[in-house]
């Protein structure tokens, strides 16, 4: 006999400056039976995706160097972050079609043959945001003249590095890259010897 182990799920919003900050109080009922009322936060916002572009010829990856300032906050090099593309998905978006938006706003690529990875949580014991995982094959003619870099409106300043696998990889291992969706990604083409 299956019981409902969460029952009286209240909650409250905190903050919704940029992403929505909730508290969320709930009942949680234990194998031993014994039920205990639970407070947890839960921040997010819309889910997002993430995409590794690869050349399969010149075994090289495009990624993007930028300021984060959780990074920052954390004493973790001056805020700056070596990262795949990635993003929010707007309003009315699908995954798909956000990470075209967001590779030509980021890195001014066009991409054309996507291949899912994933769908993943980041920080499950506390943010609610589902990010897509994707890799994307790309050639030299796919860069779009004078775009990238990110966008003004939204205050970013993106450095786009165009840098070989093997190089990736190893910026792994000296912990130049350090974000997750990045390091996922670096090593699924790895598993699967993409190269």
């Amino acid at each position: 006999m299956t019981t409902n182990k969460v029952n009286n799920v209240v909650s409250k919003t905190i903050s919704k400056f940029w992403a929505k900050l909730e508290q969320v109080s709930f009942d949680f009922t234990f194998k031993n039976g014994k039920t205990e009322r639970l407070t947890h936060e839960v921040y997010g916002k819309s889910d997002g995706v993430a995409v590794l572009l690869y050349n399969p010829t010149t075994k090289k990856v495009v990624l993007s160097k930028q300021f984060r300032i959780p990074m920052y906050v954390a004493g973790v090099k001056n805020g700056f972050s070596i990262e795949v593309v990635g993003g929010a998905i707007d309003k009315n978006e699908s995954p798909e079609t956000s990470v075209s938006r967001e590779t030509k706003e980021e890195i001014g690529y066009n991409i054309s043959e996507l291949e899912k990875v994933s769908t993943v949580f980041l920080s499950p014991g506390l943010v609610k945001e589902q990010v897509h995982l994707y890799i994307a094959k790309y050639k030299s003619e796919d860069k779009i003249e004078n775009e990238g870099g990110g966008l003004s409106e939204e205050s970013e300043e993106i450095e786009v590095l165009e840098i070989s696998f093997k190089e990736a990889l190893k910026m792994i291992e000296t912990q130049e890259i350090i974000d997750a969706r990045t390091i996922m990604l670096l090593y699924h083409l790895k598993v699967k010897n993409i190269f």
